[in-house]
Protein backbone atom coordinates (compact mmCIF):
# COMPACT_ATOMS: atom_id res chain seq x y z
CA UNK A 1 0.00 0.00 0.00
CA UNK A 2 1.37 3.23 -1.05
CA UNK A 3 2.41 5.62 2.25
CA UNK A 4 1.86 8.92 -0.44
CA UNK A 5 0.41 10.46 -3.62
CA UNK A 6 3.39 8.56 -6.33
CA UNK A 7 4.38 10.93 -8.28
CA UNK A 8 2.14 12.99 -11.13
CA UNK A 9 -0.76 11.85 -9.25
CA UNK A 10 -3.03 14.77 -7.73
CA UNK A 11 -2.09 15.85 -4.27
CA UNK A 12 -5.09 16.67 -1.91
CA UNK A 13 -4.12 18.39 1.64
CA UNK A 14 -7.23 18.95 4.26
CA UNK A 15 -8.53 22.01 6.04
CA UNK A 16 -11.22 24.11 6.75
CA UNK A 17 -10.10 27.82 6.21
CA UNK A 18 -13.07 29.69 5.17
CA UNK A 19 -10.64 32.74 4.31
CA UNK A 20 -10.84 32.35 0.46
CA UNK A 21 -14.20 32.50 -1.81
CA UNK A 22 -14.91 29.80 -4.03
CA UNK A 23 -13.89 30.46 -7.90
CA UNK A 24 -15.84 29.52 -10.16
CA UNK A 25 -13.19 27.30 -11.58
CA UNK A 26 -12.77 25.55 -8.30
CA UNK A 27 -13.05 22.06 -8.30
CA UNK A 28 -16.64 21.02 -6.48
CA UNK A 29 -18.28 17.54 -4.60
CA UNK A 30 -21.86 17.86 -4.31
CA UNK A 31 -23.92 15.85 -2.33
CA UNK A 32 -27.76 14.68 -2.08
CA UNK A 33 -29.01 11.60 -0.19
CA UNK A 34 -25.51 10.14 0.51
CA UNK A 35 -24.95 10.07 -3.19
CA UNK A 36 -22.04 12.48 -4.81
CA UNK A 37 -22.69 14.25 -8.50
CA UNK A 38 -20.20 13.40 -11.48
CA UNK A 39 -20.29 16.42 -13.89
CA UNK A 40 -20.96 15.23 -17.81
CA UNK A 41 -17.39 14.59 -18.56
CA UNK A 42 -17.37 11.96 -15.55
CA UNK A 43 -14.90 14.36 -13.49
CA UNK A 44 -16.17 16.49 -10.17
CA UNK A 45 -18.17 19.87 -11.36
CA UNK A 46 -16.99 22.95 -10.94
CA UNK A 47 -18.39 25.86 -8.65
CA UNK A 48 -19.56 27.52 -12.27
CA UNK A 49 -21.91 23.89 -12.48
CA UNK A 50 -23.81 25.04 -9.88
CA UNK A 51 -26.73 27.36 -9.10
CA UNK A 52 -25.48 30.59 -7.81
CA UNK A 53 -26.19 31.11 -4.27
CA UNK A 54 -25.68 27.44 -3.06
CA UNK A 55 -23.55 27.49 0.33
CA UNK A 56 -19.50 26.39 -0.30
CA UNK A 57 -17.90 23.83 2.57
CA UNK A 58 -14.30 24.12 2.32
CA UNK A 59 -12.57 21.10 2.32
CA UNK A 60 -8.83 21.69 1.14
CA UNK A 61 -6.92 21.76 -1.74
CA UNK A 62 -5.83 19.74 -4.68
CA UNK A 63 -3.00 20.66 -6.14
CA UNK A 64 -2.87 24.23 -4.67
CA UNK A 65 -6.78 24.52 -5.90
CA UNK A 66 -9.39 25.44 -3.45
CA UNK A 67 -11.87 22.18 -3.63
CA UNK A 68 -15.47 22.72 -2.17
CA UNK A 69 -18.27 20.79 -0.97
CA UNK A 70 -22.15 21.47 -0.95
CA UNK A 71 -25.65 19.99 -0.37
CA UNK A 72 -28.09 20.07 -2.13
CA UNK A 73 -31.96 19.05 -1.59
CA UNK A 74 -32.61 16.48 -4.33
CA UNK A 75 -30.37 14.65 -6.98
CA UNK A 76 -31.22 16.80 -9.55
CA UNK A 77 -30.65 14.22 -12.80
CA UNK A 78 -29.74 17.29 -15.11
CA UNK A 79 -26.68 18.32 -13.49
CA UNK A 80 -24.96 14.84 -14.13
CA UNK A 81 -24.37 11.51 -12.58
CA UNK A 82 -25.38 10.49 -8.84
CA UNK A 83 -23.36 7.90 -7.30
CA UNK A 84 -22.75 6.55 -4.31
CA UNK A 85 -19.31 6.06 -2.54
CA UNK A 86 -18.47 2.76 -3.22
CA UNK A 87 -19.18 3.20 -6.83
CA UNK A 88 -17.07 6.59 -6.75
CA UNK A 89 -14.00 5.16 -5.19
CA UNK A 90 -14.16 2.01 -7.32
CA UNK A 91 -13.75 3.99 -10.36
CA UNK A 92 -11.63 7.02 -9.03
CA UNK A 93 -7.91 6.77 -7.92
CA UNK A 94 -6.32 8.27 -4.61
CA UNK A 95 -6.69 10.82 -3.84
CA UNK A 96 -9.67 11.40 -5.34
CA UNK A 97 -11.81 8.22 -3.63
CA UNK A 98 -10.72 9.92 -0.65
CA UNK A 99 -11.35 13.30 -1.50
CA UNK A 100 -15.10 11.77 -2.51
CA UNK A 101 -15.83 10.39 0.95
CA UNK A 102 -14.32 13.77 2.75
CA UNK A 103 -16.73 15.29 1.14
CA UNK A 104 -19.96 12.42 1.88
CA UNK A 105 -18.51 12.20 5.75
CA UNK A 106 -18.42 16.49 5.87
CA UNK A 107 -22.08 17.12 4.39
CA UNK A 108 -23.19 14.09 6.21
CA UNK A 109 -21.88 15.07 9.65
CA UNK A 110 -22.89 19.11 9.28
CA UNK A 111 -26.69 17.90 8.16
CA UNK A 112 -26.83 15.51 11.64
CA UNK A 113 -25.43 18.20 13.55
CA UNK A 114 -27.53 21.43 13.28
CA UNK A 115 -29.02 21.76 16.99
CA UNK A 116 -27.60 22.33 20.85
CA UNK A 117 -27.87 18.71 22.65
CA UNK A 118 -27.76 20.53 25.74
CA UNK A 119 -29.92 23.38 25.35
CA UNK A 120 -31.28 22.37 21.63
CA UNK A 121 -30.07 25.70 20.02
CA UNK A 122 -29.45 26.15 16.36
CA UNK A 123 -25.42 25.63 16.35
CA UNK A 124 -22.95 28.15 14.72
CA UNK A 125 -19.42 27.02 12.32
CA UNK A 126 -16.60 27.17 13.88
CA UNK A 127 -14.22 29.35 11.90
CA UNK A 128 -11.53 27.26 10.23
CA UNK A 129 -12.81 24.03 11.97
CA UNK A 130 -15.17 21.20 10.67
CA UNK A 131 -16.95 22.08 13.76
CA UNK A 132 -19.60 23.93 15.64
CA UNK A 133 -20.38 26.02 18.56
CA UNK A 134 -23.86 26.67 20.14
CA UNK A 135 -24.08 30.36 20.71
CA UNK A 136 -26.12 29.98 24.16
CA UNK A 137 -24.69 27.69 26.26
CA UNK A 138 -21.15 27.49 24.09
CA UNK A 139 -20.90 23.76 24.08
CA UNK A 140 -18.18 22.72 21.61
CA UNK A 141 -19.20 20.10 18.58
CA UNK A 142 -16.53 18.99 16.70
CA UNK A 143 -16.44 16.52 14.28
CA UNK A 144 -15.22 13.38 15.90
CA UNK A 145 -13.75 10.03 14.13
CA UNK A 146 -14.63 6.87 15.16
CA UNK A 147 -11.75 4.55 14.42
CA UNK A 148 -12.57 1.06 13.90
CA UNK A 149 -9.79 -2.18 13.39
CA UNK A 150 -9.56 -5.06 11.05
CA UNK A 151 -7.10 -7.53 11.17
CA UNK A 152 -5.77 -10.18 8.31
CA UNK A 153 -5.06 -12.66 11.00
CA UNK A 154 -2.63 -15.96 9.41
CA UNK A 155 -1.61 -19.17 10.62
CA UNK A 156 0.84 -21.72 9.42
CA UNK A 157 0.44 -24.11 6.92
CA UNK A 158 -0.08 -27.72 7.97
CA UNK A 159 2.07 -30.44 6.49
CA UNK A 160 4.30 -27.87 4.33
CA UNK A 161 1.44 -26.08 2.53
CA UNK A 162 0.93 -22.73 2.04
CA UNK A 163 -0.21 -20.42 5.14
CA UNK A 164 -3.29 -19.67 6.10
CA UNK A 165 -5.78 -16.39 6.21
CA UNK A 166 -9.30 -16.53 8.16
CA UNK A 167 -11.42 -14.81 6.71
CA UNK A 168 -15.16 -14.37 7.71
CA UNK A 169 -18.56 -13.86 6.49
CA UNK A 170 -20.67 -10.91 8.44
CA UNK A 171 -24.11 -10.99 9.61
CA UNK A 172 -24.77 -7.64 8.28
CA UNK A 173 -23.74 -4.99 5.10
CA UNK A 174 -22.22 -7.29 2.26
CA UNK A 175 -22.97 -10.14 3.40
CA UNK A 176 -21.66 -12.62 0.73
CA UNK A 177 -18.65 -11.30 0.73
CA UNK A 178 -15.28 -13.44 2.98
CA UNK A 179 -13.92 -10.16 4.67
CA UNK A 180 -11.93 -9.83 7.59
CA UNK A 181 -12.41 -9.71 11.44
CA UNK A 182 -13.32 -5.90 12.35
CA UNK A 183 -14.62 -3.72 14.84
CA UNK A 184 -14.87 -0.37 16.23
CA UNK A 185 -12.66 0.92 18.84
CA UNK A 186 -14.02 1.10 22.75
CA UNK A 187 -13.72 4.43 24.72
CA UNK A 188 -10.59 3.73 26.59
CA UNK A 189 -8.98 1.29 24.36
CA UNK A 190 -5.86 1.16 22.47
CA UNK A 191 -5.96 -0.22 18.54
CA UNK A 192 -3.99 -3.06 19.20
CA UNK A 193 -6.48 -4.10 22.05
CA UNK A 194 -9.41 -3.60 20.23
CA UNK A 195 -8.00 -6.40 17.70
CA UNK A 196 -7.47 -8.22 20.52
CA UNK A 197 -11.02 -8.28 21.99
CA UNK A 198 -13.07 -8.56 18.07
CA UNK A 199 -10.87 -11.29 17.46
CA UNK A 200 -12.11 -12.83 20.96
CA UNK A 201 -15.37 -11.64 20.72
CA UNK A 202 -16.07 -12.48 17.14
CA UNK A 203 -14.32 -16.01 16.22
CA UNK A 204 -12.87 -17.11 19.82
CA UNK A 205 -9.33 -16.79 18.49
CA UNK A 206 -6.25 -15.52 20.79
CA UNK A 207 -3.63 -13.86 18.77
CA UNK A 208 0.26 -13.21 18.67
CA UNK A 209 1.16 -9.18 18.60
CA UNK A 210 -0.70 -7.39 15.86
CA UNK A 211 1.48 -5.91 13.53
CA UNK A 212 0.12 -2.18 12.10
CA UNK A 213 -0.52 -1.68 8.23
CA UNK A 214 -2.54 1.11 7.36
CA UNK A 215 -5.09 2.87 7.77
CA UNK A 216 -8.42 4.38 4.92
CA UNK A 217 -11.42 7.16 5.50
CA UNK A 218 -14.54 4.52 5.63
CA UNK A 219 -17.62 6.53 4.06
CA UNK A 220 -19.45 3.54 3.80
CA UNK A 221 -19.81 2.76 7.68
CA UNK A 222 -20.50 6.62 8.65
CA UNK A 223 -18.94 10.30 8.85
CA UNK A 224 -15.96 10.40 10.32
CA UNK A 225 -15.15 6.22 10.29
CA UNK A 226 -11.38 6.02 9.93
CA UNK A 227 -10.33 1.54 9.15
CA UNK A 228 -6.84 0.84 10.76
CA UNK A 229 -5.30 -2.37 9.66
CA UNK A 230 -3.39 -4.50 11.46
CA UNK A 231 -1.97 -7.61 10.28
CA UNK A 232 -1.71 -11.09 13.37
CA UNK A 233 -0.50 -14.58 13.47
CA UNK A 234 -3.03 -17.27 15.60
CA UNK A 235 -1.35 -17.43 18.99
CA UNK A 236 -2.27 -21.28 19.15
CA UNK A 237 -1.94 -22.81 15.18
CA UNK A 238 -4.02 -25.57 15.84
CA UNK A 239 -7.15 -23.18 17.05
CA UNK A 240 -10.43 -23.56 15.03
CA UNK A 241 -12.77 -20.43 14.63
CA UNK A 242 -16.10 -20.51 16.56
CA UNK A 243 -18.32 -17.55 15.23
CA UNK A 244 -20.41 -15.70 17.92
CA UNK A 245 -23.46 -16.00 15.48
CA UNK A 246 -24.42 -12.61 15.83
CA UNK A 247 -21.70 -10.06 14.35
CA UNK A 248 -20.26 -13.34 12.22
CA UNK A 249 -21.77 -16.21 10.43
CA UNK A 250 -19.02 -18.30 9.00
CA UNK A 251 -15.72 -18.12 9.27
CA UNK A 252 -12.71 -20.13 7.65
CA UNK A 253 -9.15 -20.73 7.18
CA UNK A 254 -8.07 -20.38 3.10
CA UNK A 255 -4.46 -21.54 2.30
CA UNK A 256 -3.52 -18.16 0.52
CA UNK A 257 -2.93 -19.84 -2.75
CA UNK A 258 -6.41 -20.86 -2.90
CA UNK A 259 -8.31 -18.15 -1.43
CA UNK A 260 -12.52 -17.68 -2.89
CA UNK A 261 -13.48 -14.89 -5.07
CA UNK A 262 -15.78 -13.12 -3.61
CA UNK A 263 -13.31 -10.74 -2.13
CA UNK A 264 -13.76 -6.88 -0.44
CA UNK A 265 -13.00 -4.69 -3.60
CA UNK A 266 -9.62 -3.73 -4.37
CA UNK A 267 -10.17 -0.14 -3.11
CA UNK A 268 -10.98 -1.08 0.73
CA UNK A 269 -8.09 -1.54 3.30
CA UNK A 270 -9.44 -4.63 3.43
CA UNK A 271 -7.88 -5.61 0.13
CA UNK A 272 -5.04 -4.51 0.57
CA UNK A 273 -4.79 -6.33 3.75
CA UNK A 274 -5.40 -9.74 2.03
CA UNK A 275 -3.16 -9.37 -1.19
CA UNK A 276 -0.24 -7.61 0.92
CA UNK A 277 -0.43 -11.63 2.50
CA UNK A 278 0.01 -12.70 -0.87
CA UNK A 279 3.97 -10.97 -1.01
CA UNK A 280 6.42 -12.89 -0.03
CA UNK A 281 8.09 -10.54 1.95
CA UNK A 282 4.97 -11.39 4.42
Amino acid sequence: MSTGPAPGRPRFVPDALPDTPADPSDPCLVVADRRLLLGTGGTFPRVADLPAGTAWIPLGTLDGARVWAAEVPSADERLGAWCGWPVLAARLDEPLAALAGRALQVVTWRHAHRYCGACRTELADVPGEHARRCPACRLYVPMQLSPAVLVAIRRPGRRGGADELLLVRHAYGVTDLWALVAGFVEAGESLEEAVHREAGEEVGLRLGEPRYFGSQPWAMSGPGVVLAGFHATVAEPEAEPVVDGREVVRARWFPLDALPTELPPAYSISRWLIDACLRPDR
